[in-house]
């Protein structure tokens, strides 16, 4: 089939290029000439898909890339893969109704649009529809089909397409047509009633993690207040076969899913049925102020060693969102930087999976975490445990460690 994915970010360009993998026509649409440019020479930039199986796709005409919306005529499926952020705690749905007049424009009878970009129930049926019949004249199920599957990025345990695929559609017809369709490229898929219940779904797999991470994280302060090892203890509760799942805490939740997705839900609720969502708010809350607490334990260390926190050397190990990613969206290192800065700490990043300079975003001097960087430093924060990171050589040169990993031992090194 000639298959259109919408957005080449890190949901669609895995989807892109497994499906052109799987035999189809796949056109990678994208509005960001840059990445554009990068995906037809070859260069992925997205972990889950590294370069050589790009270009192996390329090479064999089965996908190519494109920023011209006319190369997207004729598509049996699209599938729209944009952002939904959230702006004042607001969703930001621009993304998903200015890519659904672009499909419009090319919806055919008997096509099928899809969407999987995370939203609130009633965002398909509600919002996508409309836009599509609006700009395109036709009538959806009866002349186009829809549905909703949402996307579950694979982890270390599970692949791209072994993780199970949750699939809707509007009616019958268009549940038929998305489960086949994905089929081809996942090894399980999962039907439900409507798109309704599986945006709900994707919300609750998220929230549920959120609001664990934010109770974890708030045991954490309290364990420390009361002086026990928060580390011990859930190690201790893991041992319990069943009624219990492990969480660690950090410094805080961050990344383009766990602290927007369930803000949707909480947003929805309030704004057509006026409940607040009081789990999502308070989980919300928690997760705002680690990085606050973060900072404040670490003053209060330099200060029992006698060091001003004003004019300290302060090195940041790990600075993406969470472990082993490529990711800065929404990271607490950030705040974490702009805490120590505000309070007149010299800070320095290590980030080993980006690549760089001074980072803009987070407002900090790159450096890498050598052995001279570490022994220089009044105090290293390992924020994220990288599998780069020489963990055996900042116990040994770091003057003082504040481990919010639970990775670190020593006498020089203290825990979240």
């Amino acid at each position: 089939m000639q298959i259109v994915v919408a957005g080449q970010g890190y949901v669609g360009l895995p989807l892109a290029v497994r499906a052109a993998e799987v035999g189809h026509r796949v056109v990678g649409y994208d509005v960001d000439p840059h990445r554009v440019q990068q995906l037809a020479a070859g260069q992925s930039y997205v972990r889950d898909v590294d370069s050589t199986r790009l270009r192996a796709v390329l090479d064999s005409g089965a996908y190519s890339a494109t920023a011209d919306a006319a190369a997207l005529a004729g598509f049996d499926i699209a599938v729209i893969t944009v952002p939904t952020p959230l702006r004042d705690g607001v969703p930001d749905l621009t993304y998903i109704e200015s890519c659904a007049r672009t499909l419009g424009e090319h919806l055919r009878p008997g096509a099928t649009v899809v969407l999987e970009s995370t939203s609130y129930p009633g965002t398909t049926e509600e919002l996508l529809l409309p836009i599509l019949e609006e700009t395109s004249g036709l009538k959806g199920g009866a002349d186009f089909l829809a549905g909703f599957s949402p996307e579950r990025i694979g982890n270390k345990r599970w692949s791209f397409d072994g993780t199970p695929k949750l699939v809707s559609g509007i009616d019958a017809k268009s549940l038929d047509v998305v489960k086949n369709f994905y089929d081809g490229i996942f090894q399980t898929t999962v039907p439900v009633s409507g798109p309704k219940v599986a945006e709900l779904a994707k919300l609750l797999e998220n929230t549920f993690r959120f609001v664990n991470i934010s109770m974890i994280n708030e045991m954490a302060m309290l364990a420390d207040a009361l002086g026990v090892n928060i580390w011990e203890a859930i190690d201790a509760a893991a041992t319990k076969p069943f009624g219990f799942t492990k969480f660690t805490p950090g410094p805080g939740v961050g990344g383009h899913c766990l602290p927007v997705d369930p803000m949707f839900l909480s947003w929805k609720a309030q704004q057509e049925l006026g409940i607040p969502f009081r789990f999502a708010e308070l989980a919300a809350d928690v997760n705002r102020h680690m990085p606050d607490y973060v900072v404040r334990r670490l003053v209060e260390a330099l200060s029992k060693r006698g060091i001003p926190v004003s004019g300290s050397q302060i090195l940041l190990l790990g600075l993406t969102y969470k472990y082993d990613a490529t990711d800065l969206r929404n990271s607490p290192s950030a705040r974490v930087a702009e805490l120590l800065i505000g309070l007149g700490a010299e800070v320095r990043g290590a980030e080993p999976n980006i690549p760089g300079g001074d980072d803009t975003e987070l407002n900090v001097p790159r450096v890498d975490a050598s052995p001279e960087e570490v022994a220089a430093a009044d105090a290293v924060v390992l924020l994220m445990d990288h599998p780069r990171f020489d963990l055996a050589m900042i116990e040994k040169r770091a003057p003082y460690v504040f481990d919010c990993r639970n990775r670190l031992s020593g006498a020089n090194v203290e825990t979240l």
